[in-house]
């Protein structure tokens, strides 16, 4: 497996010099016009995988690099685990004057959506996963998503941005099908049966949200920062147009700051994050969605994963609201020039904690563990860490291969996780 994992990020490397013209630290070059970069779509995520597919980076160029006009951003590819994912993004400060412009739209359907239970409370016992051999798949039900971004920036001073947007979503939900596993063995089919989630809302639905909120962001760049502030405050309001009787606001809060304490060469960035509902309810199929305004990564769910917690099992906290930290020391090691591009390679050793901040379905939950309240509350609240480190190999400054590895530090968390992708998460 560790040879696979390697070749893996060998690929990566080896493909990313089609994305970017050469220009060496320091420099600034004018470029105009399109650059088209297809490529083979590979990556590994300890929970979904081995990923393989195609996409394409597409930018428009005018002026200054690396700062574009238009990109567009296509994939369509797969996991070894069973999820398939077609994604398409756009991202523009040019194409209303004065706004920055995000759009992006997704399909996503997974035979096995990994689902841990409501709010931590679930001791997970890694024999109980997946099974062929014994038929159970505790962790898992299946899941199709369409996702619909719509997001908007425009200046009001500088540095302070308003944001506006409107999201759609679609899910639907069931029991896994695959013949290989007893569906009544599924956590999901027995959280259903017993009324934690009703039949209907278990079945999925479909939310439309209204966005609204501020930016503050002082990043001397936004691939790899060395140095600034970028903060967000906005509210996801969604009203009940779908007739479903949930209609609900979740708060979201985001405090990222970079703080360069060796020029580049040495950067300490954390980012603290909160997401929680403020008014009214919002049902099940929605917990798990972390709300962003630039997709770094196609998957927003959480809290747990690549995308928030590192380390711990992909969904591993489902909550009503969540707060957790992301932390790294970034640390360049070397920086070269190869292949007429320019590179460098850095180092991150990290520390990720997380945890559920307000119950989800308590009284329901009460009753199916058939624990009190108080009980669950006091388990729900405890904090979920990890730690890890990762190394990352950077081409002009805005192209950036991952490879990490974290491990939680309980066992009920799951045993350790490796990520081989693109970016930083933050």
């Amino acid at each position: 497996m560790m040879k696979k994992r390697l070749f893996l990020f060998v690929v990566l490397l080896g493909l990313c010099q089609a994305y970017a013209p050469a220009f060496a630290d320091g420099d600034d070059i004018v470029k105009d016009g399109w650059n088209f970069g297809p490529l083979p779509c590979v990556s590994y995520n300890s929970d979904l995988g081995f990923q393989y597919g195609v996409c394409a980076d597409i930018f428009n160029y005018k002026g200054v690099f690396p700062d574009y006009r238009q990109r567009f951003y296509l994939e369509a590819s797969r996991y070894t685990k069973g999820q398939t994912l077609l994604h398409g993004q756009f991202d523009s400060k040019y194409l209303i004057p004065g706004v920055r412009t995000t759009f992006s739209a997704s399909y996503q359907y997974d035979p096995m959506f990994l689902f841990y239970g409501l709010d931590g409370v679930e001791a997970y016992d890694p024999a109980l996963a997946a099974n062929k051999e014994t038929r159970t798949a505790r962790y898992a039900y299946k899941r199709s998503m369409v996702r619909v971004l719509a997001d908007f920036q425009g200046k009001i001073v500088p540095h302070l941005n308003w944001v506006g947007g409107l999201s759609f979503w679609h899910y639907k939900l069931g029991d896994i099908d695959l013949e290989a596993y007893d569906a009544s063995s599924t956590l999901f089919h027995q959280m259903r049966e017993a009324g934690v989630f009703s039949a209907a809302e278990a079945a999925g639905g479909s939310r439309l949200e209204v966005k609204a909120g501020l930016v503050w962001d002082t990043r001397d760049n936004e691939a790899a920062p060395s140095r600034g502030i970028w903060a967000e405050a906005y509210l996801n309001a969604s009203p009940d147009v779908f007739g479903d009787g949930y209609k609900y606001a979740r708060l979201s809060a985001h405090w990222r700051q970079y703080l360069g304490l060796a020029g580049e060469k040495l950067v300490f960035a954390y980012h603290l994050g909160y997401q929680g509902t403020v008014l009214g309810q919002a049902p099940f199929y929605t917990q798990q969605n972390i709300s962003t305004l630039f997709l770094r990564q196609t998957c927003t769910d959480g809290l747990g994963g690549i995308n928030t917690v590192r380390g711990l099992l992909a969904q591993r906290l489902v909550g009503d609201s969540y707060a957790w930290l992301n932390s790294e020391l970034r640390i360049r090691l070397v920086s070269f020039n190869f292949i007429n591009q320019s590179w460098y390679v850095a180092l991150n050793p990290l520390f990720d904690a997380g945890m559920v901040t307000r119950l989800y379905k308590g009284e329901e939950l009460s009753a199916f563990y058939g624990r009190s309240l108080s009980d669950l509350r006091a388990e729900a609240l405890k904090l979920h860490c990890s730690a890890g480190s990762g190394i990352k190999l950077v081409m002009n400054r805005n192209f950036i291969v991952s490879a990490e590895y974290a491990r939680p530090f309980r066992r009920t968390d799951g045993e350790s996780a490796v990520y081989i992708a693109l970016n930083y998460i933050f």
